[in-house]
This record gives C-alpha cells, structure tokens and sequence, in this order.
C-alpha cells in the first residue's frame, strides 16, 4: 500500500512558513507527540502558551477543516502506528501477483518519494553533523534496524574515524553512556511499534547534552521532539514487512553527503585504512 506523508512530517515541513505563534503550537505538538494533537484545542493551546484561535490557524495552515478532522487523522494514523506484521497478515487480501513484480511496483516508487520528500536543508544538517570530527558518533537501532545503524558506522570508521554502534551487552553499554556530553552525537533508528529503550536512551542522552540524528518512518518516532535532525522514510513493502530499502537509500544519500563535505581528509584515511589493512589481507 502506497504511504501517505504523515501528520508530523507535514509539522515540521511547515514550520519554517508559520507565524511565531504557530510554530509554538507546532513544537509543541512535536514535544509530545502525538499525545498532544489528542487534547482539548484550550489543552494544547494552553501547552503552547498561545490562544485557541492561533491552534486553529495553525491547523488551518496544514490543511485540515478544524479539530475533528485533525483528530480523525491523528487516530487513524495512530492505528497504523501500531499494527504488526501478524495483525497486517490477517487483514491483508489475497493476491496472485508474485514478489518480483510487486517488489518491482512498490520498491522504486519508495525510494523516489523518501529522496524527494526529505527536505535539502535537513539532509544537511545531518551531514554536517556526522562530518564534525569533534564530535563522537554512536549510533543504535532496534530488533531490525539495529543492522541500518551497523550498515551507517561501518562507513563512518572509514571515512571519519570516532565512531561506534552502542554495544548491546550490559556492562559494555554502561561504559559507553558514562562519559556521553556535549561532544557526542548519536543516530537512533526508530519506526514503528517504537521501543521504550530506544526513547529512554534518546531522553538519556539529551538530558547530559548530546544531539541526536533521528531516521525513522513517515508516522516520526517519539524520538522526533528530542532530535536535532529528523530523516523520515517511506516503509512501502511488497511484503507484510515494512520495508528498509528506503531507509538504505537515504543513507547512501548520507554517506555520499559526508565523502563531499570531509574531501582530502576522506580520502587520506581511506588511503590510511588501506595500507593498515594491507598485512591482514
């Protein structure tokens, strides 16, 4: 099934055309999202520090007729937040098409809409981050997107050097948080049926005062009103699955973003790399 550009994702694309007073609202339904689009408008206007009216505007803005409608959306997208791979198997029609045409169907369309939907401005952002070699970078993921935040580091050790995935053991991990501040930068891979870890690390981590690279889904993790950076994919799928080919995409986008910003000094560690790798080989 084709995605449709998710509530959030539409927040915080429209940010940068609202007047003072809406952009308060919009953060502050980013904060806490998406508990806070669940509230009385005199609720949420009240969170923002702004009047009822200047909600609705702001709603107004996004396209959306008025609350109610803003509301039905919300939890209809929650309702798709949430579903699984069994719930999706059980609600899912039957189809005699086979996976090599459907791949053929969904996949590029995926990657297309991904690549174009992400604001220039924020896949810059991230690569200016991630070329900061002040900065440490960790990254980490969930049950399946842990291998994209694997897939991310291992190019960052060659092209910048002070990089690492979280360790998942107990002990390894405590000793790799310890120290976390100011010049530390972590990517978290979140979607959907978000985990409760993955937002504790991510409030963790902001409180002692590092920044966080977000990729996620079109629906934003929790995560979303914690990070500096948010790079949301498509996750269309051909299967029950949700799809990561997207997701890959962009961080090819990310790796080749880093390779232009960091230049000779990229090139001179992969030469470096080489020569080391060259009695082990």
């Amino acid at each position: 099934m084709t995605e449709r550009v998710g509530v959030a994702a539409v927040i915080r694309a429209r940010l940068g055309e609202c007047s003072p007073g809406e952009r308060k609202v919009g953060r502050a339904l980013l904060a806490t999202y998406p508990a806070a689009g669940l509230e009385t408008v005199a609720a949420l206007a009240d969170r923002a520090g702004v009047s009822a009216p200047t909600v609705l505007r702001f709603l107004s803005r996004l396209g959306f007729g008025g609350f109610p409608e803003f509301q039905r959306v919300l939890r209809e997208e929650l309702a798709e937040r949430e579903i699984s791979p069994l719930a999706a198997y059980a609600a899912a029609p039957g189809t005699t098409s086979s996976p090599l045409s459907r791949a053929a169907e969904v996949l590029p369309g995926a990657v297309a809409g991904t690549l174009t939907d992400l604001p220039e401005a924020e896949l810059h952002r991230a690569v200016r981050l991630l070329s900061n070699r002040q900065l440490r970078v960790t990254a980490a993921g969930g049950r399946f997107s842990a291998l994209l935040a694997q897939y991310l580091v291992f190019h960052l050790m060659q092209l910048r050097g002070t990089s690492r995935l979280l360790p998942a053991g107990p002990v390894e991990r405590v000793d790799a948080l310890v120290d976390v501040g100011r010049r530390d930068l972590f990517v978290l891979f979140d979607f959907r049926r978000y985990e409760a870890s993955t937002l504790e690390l991510a409030r963790t981590v902001t409180h002692r005062g590092a920044r966080v690279i977000l990729c996620t889904d079109r629906w934003l993790s929790p995560i979303a009103g914690l990070a500096e950076v948010v790079l949301p994919s498509r996750v269309d799928s051909p299967s029950l699955y949700d799809s990561f080919v997207p997701a890959l995409a962009l961080l090819e986008a990310l790796v080749a973003g880093v390779i232009d910003e960091l230049g000779a000094v990229a090139q001179s560690r992969l030469a470096a790399i080489e020569a080391a790798s060259q009695p082990y080989l």
